[in-house]
Parts: structure tokens; sequence; C-alpha cells
């Protein structure tokens, strides 16, 4: 399986940093639920059933490495 186009770029490196910086200061707790709440709502962005299983099966893919 295979990722989408690049559509970040050139601004993956100011991406990753807010992200961080949305995760500064938080308990592991705290920063689990937050990612639990954007995959949410960028799941809502995306709209797309079919695609969001694409999308978690890619993701699972890069952890079964």
């Amino acid at each position: 399986m295979t990722a989408e186009p690049d559509r970040l770029s050139p601004n993956q490196d100011t991406f990753y940093h807010d992200l961080m910086e949305a995760h500064a200061g938080l308990s592991e707790a705290d920063s689990h639920a937050l990612n639990a709440r954007l995959v949410l709502l960028l799941a809502n962005e995306i709209g797309d059933v079919a695609r969001l299983k694409r999308i978690l099966a890619l993701g699972r893919a890069y952890s079964d490495g």
C-alpha cells in the first residue's frame, strides 16, 4: 500500500513544529487524548470512509514494519 502524494510540502516542518507545540507540557494521557481528538477532527475533514480505511491500513502497515 502506498501513501497519497505529499500535499504538505514545503510546510511539513512548520506543521510538525506546531503539532509538537500543541503537545508541549501535556501529560502522556493528555497527549494521547489530544491525538485521539485530532484523528477524529481530521477524519471528519476527510469524510470519506473508504479513504479513511485505506489510511488506517497504511498507518498500521508502518507499525507492522
